[in-house]
């Protein structure tokens, strides 16, 4: 059997499938539970038996079985029972779920199979029903009842509505539908005008629970019909009473009723109640109405008994009682100055509209007049107006004028108004604290003289002129220190208060102070404006938030800033400032800056502002800038001076006279030219070297020469033992140039007198005409021994030829005279005499 079944494991899974599945053919096995609802919490049992020689397959093999409550496994106990059977027992000791399902589980050859399955519900006993009431229909004569229904049992419960006769048995009067809690008991169930008893039955696989029996008389929960108003007219002879009539439904005529009267006002919160109302139909009178006041009226009855429920209101009626002329004294309030020419009075006059019970009805206007109503004519009226204020001009010393309001019926008795002036005491104190959300409290210390009235002012404040509105109000109980104010008053704006007392002969001055009603955080922060910046500081500025957007008293600001490695710092500043100077910065960094507001209830940030801070301070930068401005004026001169370079060289390096290219080198004797000349070398600009100085002989007499004595023989071609100045002589017939002329120069003229002359050979300057400067030496003869071929002027006395650069002349041919020398010739530093080479002065010549 055992090779057969493990062989064909197929085979006998299909007949395991077909014998033991739940009320199977065979019907070889059965579940048992002690109880299939039991309360919630409970323990519960249960059993499953298989009758193995009822199971095909099952005779020789062993079977295990098991449980499984839903989709979780518990252990059970198993053993062999009385004829071959297998048992296996379960025992739950808590069962804490509404409803279950216990399967019961198979298990042989490796092979589970389902055999049985027990359905268990666990819940409560019904919850009592409450609060049972009934109301008897007359339209029908139904009895409706409704009941609240206790807590939940989680088990299904049937609930019916009992009732009970004096003398009858209970019978079941009505069972709600769809789980409501209420239903109708018919006409046919129920003994009108007697006692009978009502209650609720509920009933689950628990137990059974009921509600309070009620006892009542239908008749005597029977709910009326609404009687219907006929009339409603004003008594003539009582003008603040009104008669009305009504009648009672057609269900309820065979009853003694008992009726109430509701009125109401448009303007009064809740309605106004007569009781007592006695009678089935008829009328009745009511006093104390206002004139001139449309009023809403209902009616409603009940049994006599006062048992019954009360009908439901009547459809409402509208009257509106007859007027008569205002009563009572207006409160006024003014305000007058001076209007310059003619000494008049300009006066605003401000009044509060009569209270309803003085009104007497519609108010069409009020009067404003000088002087009060005297009998026969009327007084000069200055202001007619529907509003409660008026701009007028009186007389100069006006000091009472006279307001009355009118309607339909006539005009009220004048308020006198006394024009007061402003100099009484001020209150000791004033302070406002919301009173609600639309309300302010204002609170008061009363001055130490004894106060007629108070009058309050009251003023939203509002950045743009021309939208606030002042309200006001009076205060006649001087020994009132707080008053309410809810006219006009919004949450988050703010009001300016003003509290005048008001004496017998004089005003006080106004105390002022401020208040907001609510507070939150503003709507928005200032926006940041920079004002000014440097490398170390930033100056920020901001336009105030206005006022109907602070939503509050602004406590302070705080300034936040952080540059790109977060480094984040603040700084409070008070509320009465609209600027900040930020210290302390880092040159050349990026900073981000954005500013909060904020009130008591919150704050609010702004949007940021980006800035960099300078890398230098506006000193430096106008040190900078003014460094750069030199260093750009002395490049422009520097180019002019490369554009002007002939001009410049002229000035600082002037053209020196080469004397080689003069008359003089032309006249120079033969054997002194073959002497060769010693030229330095091409090199940097230096100093002139005189080369050659030669003495020449005259060919007869001999004359002193220019420069000092006769040479003598010995001694010739060399320089002079004694140099003599170079000075410039005039003759006669000559002008004199500079000086004054010494004695007549001694020319080079005649036989045999020397004429001393000198070749001067220097370094040359790069670039300019004349590489070697010129000496020339003047005879005292008529007839020029040197001449130049220019014909110019002479240079003129004592003029320096190194700073002109021009070429000196030869002297006119009038006299002799010699050529004066600058004071200092640098150039000139080398001269050669009798083959020898020495430096000397240029003024020893």
């Amino acid at each position: 059997m055992a090779r057969h079944g493990a062989g064909t494991p197929f085979l006998l899974r299909l007949s395991l499938l077909l014998l033991l599945r739940p009320g199977g053919t065979l019907g070889c096995a059965s579940v048992a539970v002690g109880s299939p609802v039991v309360p919630l919490g409970s323990a519960i049992t249960a059993s499953c038996t298989i009758q193995s020689e009822l199971c095909h397959g099952l005779e020789q093999g062993k079977v295990r079985i098991t449980w499984m409550l839903d989709n979780e496994p518990v252990d059970g106990s198993q053993h062999r029972g009385p004829g071959g059977t297998e048992v296996s027992n379960l025992t739950l000791p808590q069962f804490n779920r509404t409803q279950a399902k216990l399967w019961c589980w198979v298990e042989w050859n490796g092979t589970k199979q389902r055999i049985g399955m027990a359905e268990i519900r666990a819940g409560y006993p019904p919850a009592k029903p409450f609060n049972l009431s009934c109301i008897l229909d007359l339209s029908d004569y139904g009895l409706t009842c409704q009941w609240e229904q206790g807590a939940d049992s989680h088990l299904p419960t049937s609930v019916a509505l009992k009732c009970a006769g004096s003398r009858a048995q209970a019978v079941t009067g009505c069972t709600p539908q769809g789980g409501r809690s209420r239903c109708t008991v018919p006409r046919r169930l129920l003994q009108l005008y007697r006692q009978m008893e009502i209650w609720v039955s509920a009933t689950n696989a628990l137990g059974t629970t009921e509600s309070e029996h009620l006892c009542i008389d239908p008749m005597d929960v029977a709910k009326l019909d609404p009687p219907a108003l006929q009339s409603i007219q004003s008594i003539p002879f009582q003008t603040d009473c009104v008669a009305l009539a009504w009648e009672v439904a057609r269900s309820n005529a065979h009853m003694e009723l008992q009726c109430e009267l509701r009125y109401q006002a448009p303007e009064d919160p809740a309605w106004a109640l007569v009781t007592g109302i006695v009678g089935q139909a008829g009328t009745m009178q009511h006093c104390g109405f206002l004139f001139g006041m449309q009023y809403r009226f209902q009616m409603r009855c009940r049994r006599s008994s006062a048992r019954g429920y009360w009908s439901e209101w009547s459809l409402g009626r509208n009257y509106t009682t007859h007027e008569k002329a205002p009563t009572g004294k207006l409160d006024a309030w003014w305000s007058a100055r001076p209007a310059g020419a003619g000494g008049r009075l300009e006066v605003q006059l401000r009044w509060k509209a009569p209270r309803r019970r003085e009104a007497n009805g519609r108010v069409l206007g009020y009067c404003v007049t000088l002087s009060p109503r005297k009998r026969g004519r009327d007084p000069p009226t200055v202001c007619n107006t529907t509003h409660t204020q008026c701009n007028f001009s009186a007389p100069a010393g006006t000091r009472r004028v006279y307001l009355s309001a009118y309607n339909a019926a006539g005009k009220s008795a004048p308020t006198e108004v006394i024009l007061l002036e402003r100099k009484g005491q001020p209150l000791a104190g004033l302070r406002a604290v919301p009173g609600g959300e639309r309300s302010l409290w204002v609170r008061w210390e009363a001055p130490p003289a004894p106060v007629a009235a108070y009058v309050l002012e009251w003023q939203r404040v509002s950045s743009e002129p021309g939208r606030c509105s002042a309200c006001w109000q009076m205060e006649r109980d001087g020994a009132t220190t707080a008053i309410l104010i809810r006219d006009g008053i919004e949450p988050f704006q703010r009001y300016n208060i003003s509290v005048y007392p008001l004496y017998k002969d004089a005003i006080g001055v106004p105390v002022h102070t401020a208040a907001y009603s609510k507070q939150k955080a503003p709507s928005y922060a200032p926006k940041l404006h920079l004002k000014s910046i440097s490398k170390s500081d930033a100056e920020l500025c901001w336009d105030p938030v206005p006022v109907e957007m602070q939503n509050g008293f602004i406590t302070s600001y705080t300034i936040f800033w952080a540059n790109s490695t977060a480094e984040v710092s603040s700084a409070t500043v008070k509320p009465s400032l609209s600027s900040f100077v930020i210290r302390k910065l880092k040159p050349s960094t990026l900073y981000k800056v954005h500013i909060m507001a904020s009130t008591a209830a919150g704050s609010t940030n702004g949007t940021s502002l980006t800035l960099v801070t300078m890398v230098l301070d506006d000193i430096e930068i106008q040190f900078l800038f003014l460094t750069l401005g030199l260093i750009f004026v002395l490049l422009i001169l520097l180019l002019i001076c490369f554009q002007k370079n002939g001009r410049v060289k002229q000035q600082f390096w002037p053209s020196v006279p080469d004397p080689a290219n003069s008359s003089l080198g032309k006249w120079v004797p033969a054997e002194l030219q073959q002497e060769p000349l010693q030229l330095p070398g091409v090199r940097e600009p230096g100093l002139a070297t005189i080369s050659t100085v030669a003495v020449l002989e005259r060919a007869a007499g001999k004359q002193p020469s220019a420069w000092g004595k006769e040479p003598s023989a010995e001694t010739a071609g060399t320089f002079p033992a004694v140099p003599q100045p170079y000075v410039r002589q005039e003759g006669p017939g000559t002008p004199g140039r500079g000086r004054a002329a010494a004695e007549p120069c001694q020319g080079l003229g005649g036989s045999g007198e020397t004429v001393q002359y000198a070749q001067v050979v220097g370094d040359g300057y790069k670039g300019q005409q004349h590489a070697l400067p010129r000496l020339y030496l003047r005879s005292n003869s008529t007839q020029p021994l040197l001449l130049d071929p220019d014909p110019s002027p002479s240079p003129k006395p004592y003029e320096n030829l190194w700073f002109h650069g021009a070429t000196p002349h030869g002297c006119p041919g009038d006299g002799g005279c010699s050529e004066e020398l600058p004071a200092t010739f640098p150039l000139l530093q080398g001269l050669r005499i009798g083959g020898a080479e020495e430096l000397h002065d240029c003024r020893a010549f």
